[in-house]
Protein backbone atom coordinates (compact mmCIF):
# COMPACT_ATOMS: atom_id res chain seq x y z
CA UNK A 1 0.00 0.00 0.00
CA UNK A 2 1.43 3.34 -0.57
CA UNK A 3 2.13 6.28 1.19
CA UNK A 4 -0.47 8.55 -0.38
CA UNK A 5 -3.25 5.77 0.42
CA UNK A 6 -2.23 4.87 3.50
CA UNK A 7 -2.24 8.92 4.16
CA UNK A 8 -5.84 9.20 2.60
CA UNK A 9 -7.53 6.48 4.76
CA UNK A 10 -5.87 8.18 7.75
CA UNK A 11 -7.26 11.13 6.95
CA UNK A 12 -11.16 10.11 5.80
CA UNK A 13 -11.17 7.75 9.41
CA UNK A 14 -10.13 10.83 11.16
CA UNK A 15 -13.51 13.05 10.01
CA UNK A 16 -15.78 10.14 11.90
CA UNK A 17 -13.32 10.02 15.19
CA UNK A 18 -14.50 13.73 15.57
CA UNK A 19 -17.83 15.27 15.83
CA UNK A 20 -17.16 17.73 13.33
CA UNK A 21 -17.04 15.57 10.78
CA UNK A 22 -20.43 13.90 11.39
CA UNK A 23 -21.79 17.83 12.02
CA UNK A 24 -20.61 18.95 8.76
CA UNK A 25 -22.62 15.97 7.01
CA UNK A 26 -25.98 16.25 9.29
CA UNK A 27 -25.37 20.28 8.64
CA UNK A 28 -25.12 19.61 4.44
CA UNK A 29 -27.70 16.79 4.62
CA UNK A 30 -30.13 18.81 6.56
CA UNK A 31 -29.93 22.16 4.43
CA UNK A 32 -30.27 20.24 1.26
CA UNK A 33 -33.12 18.30 3.00
CA UNK A 34 -34.78 21.66 3.10
CA UNK A 35 -34.42 22.82 -0.55
CA UNK A 36 -35.62 18.94 -1.95
CA UNK A 37 -38.33 19.58 0.38
CA UNK A 38 -39.33 23.06 -0.48
CA UNK A 39 -38.11 23.99 -4.19
CA UNK A 40 -38.55 20.42 -5.91
CA UNK A 41 -41.35 18.51 -4.32
CA UNK A 42 -44.27 20.85 -6.02
CA UNK A 43 -46.89 19.46 -7.24
CA UNK A 44 -47.05 19.75 -10.99
CA UNK A 45 -43.46 20.38 -11.51
CA UNK A 46 -41.41 18.95 -14.07
CA UNK A 47 -39.39 16.17 -12.64
CA UNK A 48 -35.85 17.62 -12.16
CA UNK A 49 -33.43 18.40 -9.68
CA UNK A 50 -31.66 21.50 -11.23
CA UNK A 51 -33.37 23.71 -8.12
CA UNK A 52 -31.78 21.20 -5.99
CA UNK A 53 -27.94 21.14 -7.59
CA UNK A 54 -28.20 25.34 -7.86
CA UNK A 55 -28.65 25.70 -4.08
CA UNK A 56 -26.42 23.41 -3.05
CA UNK A 57 -23.42 24.43 -5.29
CA UNK A 58 -23.48 27.57 -2.98
CA UNK A 59 -24.47 25.27 -0.06
CA UNK A 60 -20.92 23.92 -0.52
CA UNK A 61 -19.23 26.93 -0.57
CA UNK A 62 -19.35 27.06 3.56
CA UNK A 63 -19.01 23.51 3.70
CA UNK A 64 -16.34 22.25 1.89
CA UNK A 65 -13.53 25.24 3.74
CA UNK A 66 -15.12 23.31 6.83
CA UNK A 67 -13.78 19.78 5.66
CA UNK A 68 -10.40 20.93 4.39
CA UNK A 69 -9.56 23.86 7.74
CA UNK A 70 -8.39 20.50 9.55
CA UNK A 71 -5.87 18.80 6.92
CA UNK A 72 -2.73 20.44 8.31
CA UNK A 73 -3.70 23.39 10.70
CA UNK A 74 -4.68 20.46 13.00
CA UNK A 75 -1.59 18.35 13.17
CA UNK A 76 0.56 21.96 13.58
CA UNK A 77 -1.49 22.63 16.04
CA UNK A 78 -1.33 19.21 18.54
CA UNK A 79 2.45 18.96 17.01
CA UNK A 80 2.02 15.70 14.67
CA UNK A 81 2.87 16.97 12.05
CA UNK A 82 6.73 17.16 13.51
CA UNK A 83 6.33 13.28 12.72
CA UNK A 84 5.17 13.26 9.42
CA UNK A 85 7.22 15.84 7.98
CA UNK A 86 10.23 14.20 9.23
CA UNK A 87 9.01 10.48 7.52
CA UNK A 88 10.52 9.39 4.52
CA UNK A 89 7.06 10.44 3.29
CA UNK A 90 7.65 13.07 0.10
CA UNK A 91 6.03 16.44 0.56
CA UNK A 92 3.80 15.15 -2.58
CA UNK A 93 2.60 12.10 -1.28
CA UNK A 94 1.77 13.99 2.44
CA UNK A 95 -0.18 16.87 0.54
CA UNK A 96 -2.29 14.51 -1.71
CA UNK A 97 -3.10 12.01 0.54
CA UNK A 98 -4.20 14.23 2.87
CA UNK A 99 -6.21 15.61 -0.15
CA UNK A 100 -7.56 12.26 -1.35
CA UNK A 101 -8.97 11.81 1.65
CA UNK A 102 -10.92 15.06 2.09
CA UNK A 103 -12.09 14.09 -1.56
CA UNK A 104 -13.23 10.68 -0.62
CA UNK A 105 -15.12 12.61 2.35
CA UNK A 106 -16.70 15.18 0.02
CA UNK A 107 -18.52 11.66 -2.00
CA UNK A 108 -19.44 10.89 0.66
CA UNK A 109 -21.21 13.79 1.96
CA UNK A 110 -22.61 13.74 -1.35
CA UNK A 111 -23.76 9.86 -1.77
CA UNK A 112 -26.97 10.12 0.41
CA UNK A 113 -28.43 12.95 -1.95
CA UNK A 114 -28.82 10.41 -4.31
CA UNK A 115 -31.77 9.50 -2.45
CA UNK A 116 -33.48 13.02 -3.85
CA UNK A 117 -33.11 11.07 -7.06
CA UNK A 118 -34.74 8.11 -6.18
CA UNK A 119 -37.93 9.76 -5.08
CA UNK A 120 -38.40 12.18 -6.96
CA UNK A 121 -38.28 9.11 -9.93
CA UNK A 122 -41.42 7.48 -7.38
CA UNK A 123 -43.37 10.35 -7.19
CA UNK A 124 -43.41 11.70 -10.53
CA UNK A 125 -45.55 10.24 -13.97
CA UNK A 126 -41.78 10.90 -15.93
CA UNK A 127 -38.77 10.26 -13.71
CA UNK A 128 -35.88 12.35 -14.42
CA UNK A 129 -33.31 11.41 -16.91
CA UNK A 130 -29.84 10.31 -16.27
CA UNK A 131 -28.19 12.67 -18.42
CA UNK A 132 -29.10 16.03 -16.63
CA UNK A 133 -28.59 13.51 -13.68
CA UNK A 134 -24.97 13.18 -13.99
CA UNK A 135 -24.09 16.62 -15.00
CA UNK A 136 -25.74 17.79 -12.08
CA UNK A 137 -23.12 15.88 -9.62
CA UNK A 138 -20.79 17.26 -11.91
CA UNK A 139 -21.46 20.42 -11.16
CA UNK A 140 -21.40 19.53 -7.74
CA UNK A 141 -18.24 17.56 -7.33
CA UNK A 142 -15.92 19.03 -9.69
CA UNK A 143 -16.25 22.58 -8.30
CA UNK A 144 -15.76 20.73 -4.93
CA UNK A 145 -12.38 19.47 -6.03
CA UNK A 146 -11.15 22.82 -6.63
CA UNK A 147 -12.44 24.15 -3.66
CA UNK A 148 -10.88 21.31 -1.42
CA UNK A 149 -7.75 22.18 -3.38
CA UNK A 150 -7.50 25.87 -2.26
CA UNK A 151 -8.82 24.59 1.41
CA UNK A 152 -5.67 22.39 1.56
CA UNK A 153 -3.27 25.22 0.38
CA UNK A 154 -4.86 27.64 3.13
CA UNK A 155 -4.43 24.59 6.05
CA UNK A 156 -0.80 24.28 4.87
CA UNK A 157 -0.27 27.97 5.71
CA UNK A 158 -1.30 28.37 8.95
CA UNK A 159 -1.73 26.55 12.46
CA UNK A 160 -5.14 27.82 13.04
CA UNK A 161 -8.37 26.35 11.75
CA UNK A 162 -10.48 29.48 11.66
CA UNK A 163 -8.11 31.30 9.55
CA UNK A 164 -7.53 28.14 7.80
CA UNK A 165 -11.70 28.47 7.01
CA UNK A 166 -11.91 32.14 6.50
CA UNK A 167 -8.68 32.30 4.43
CA UNK A 168 -10.49 29.51 2.16
CA UNK A 169 -14.08 30.91 2.39
CA UNK A 170 -13.04 34.49 1.50
CA UNK A 171 -10.63 33.13 -1.81
CA UNK A 172 -13.82 31.10 -2.90
CA UNK A 173 -15.90 34.05 -2.58
CA UNK A 174 -13.74 36.06 -4.51
CA UNK A 175 -13.11 33.63 -7.29
CA UNK A 176 -16.58 33.04 -7.84
CA UNK A 177 -17.78 36.49 -8.22
CA UNK A 178 -15.21 37.67 -10.35
CA UNK A 179 -16.06 34.54 -12.53
CA UNK A 180 -19.24 35.70 -12.50
CA UNK A 181 -18.98 39.34 -12.96
CA UNK A 182 -15.59 39.62 -14.13
CA UNK A 183 -16.59 39.09 -18.24
CA UNK A 184 -19.31 41.95 -17.59
CA UNK A 185 -17.59 44.37 -16.40
CA UNK A 186 -13.55 43.90 -17.83
CA UNK A 187 -12.68 45.79 -20.99
CA UNK A 188 -13.55 44.20 -23.90
CA UNK A 189 -10.19 43.01 -24.72
CA UNK A 190 -9.96 40.56 -21.23
CA UNK A 191 -13.55 39.45 -21.89
CA UNK A 192 -12.62 36.28 -23.81
CA UNK A 193 -9.66 35.51 -21.13
CA UNK A 194 -12.00 35.66 -18.22
CA UNK A 195 -14.47 34.12 -20.18
CA UNK A 196 -12.66 31.10 -20.86
CA UNK A 197 -11.66 30.90 -16.78
CA UNK A 198 -14.80 31.23 -15.73
CA UNK A 199 -15.89 29.06 -13.41
CA UNK A 200 -19.77 30.22 -13.67
CA UNK A 201 -20.06 29.84 -17.03
CA UNK A 202 -18.75 26.06 -16.78
CA UNK A 203 -20.80 25.00 -13.75
CA UNK A 204 -23.90 26.83 -15.56
CA UNK A 205 -23.09 24.26 -18.70
CA UNK A 206 -23.38 21.15 -16.46
CA UNK A 207 -26.32 22.42 -14.45
CA UNK A 208 -27.95 22.46 -18.28
CA UNK A 209 -27.63 18.89 -18.61
CA UNK A 210 -23.68 19.57 -20.62
CA UNK A 211 -21.46 16.96 -19.62
CA UNK A 212 -17.95 18.99 -21.87
CA UNK A 213 -14.56 17.40 -21.47
CA UNK A 214 -13.08 20.21 -21.32
CA UNK A 215 -14.59 21.26 -18.05
CA UNK A 216 -14.00 18.53 -16.53
CA UNK A 217 -10.13 19.12 -17.50
CA UNK A 218 -9.90 22.67 -16.54
CA UNK A 219 -11.25 21.82 -12.93
CA UNK A 220 -8.97 18.95 -12.20
CA UNK A 221 -5.65 21.30 -14.14
CA UNK A 222 -7.32 24.19 -11.77
CA UNK A 223 -6.94 22.39 -8.53
CA UNK A 224 -3.04 21.55 -9.71
CA UNK A 225 -1.31 24.83 -8.56
CA UNK A 226 -3.34 25.02 -5.27
CA UNK A 227 -1.90 21.47 -4.33
CA UNK A 228 1.82 22.28 -5.82
CA UNK A 229 2.05 25.31 -3.38
CA UNK A 230 0.79 23.17 -0.45
CA UNK A 231 3.42 20.68 -1.36
CA UNK A 232 5.93 24.03 -1.59
CA UNK A 233 5.08 25.64 1.96
CA UNK A 234 4.99 22.17 3.37
CA UNK A 235 8.49 21.36 1.86
CA UNK A 236 9.47 24.91 3.77
CA UNK A 237 8.44 24.21 6.96
CA UNK A 238 10.46 21.01 6.92
CA UNK A 239 13.43 22.73 5.11
CA UNK A 240 13.04 25.13 8.57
Amino acid sequence: MSTTTIIARRELSSYFRLPVGWFTIALFLFLCGCVFALAVLEPGRVASLRAFFGAAGWLLLPVVPAISMRLFSEEMRSGTIEPLITSPARESSIVLGKYLGAVMMLGLMLLPTLLYAWVLAKVSARPPEFGPLAAGYLSLFLPGVFYLAVGTLCSALTNNQTLAFLGSLFILLAIMLASALGPGIAPAWMQPALRWISFDARIQDFAKGVIDLRHVIFFFAASVLPLVLAGVALRARRLG
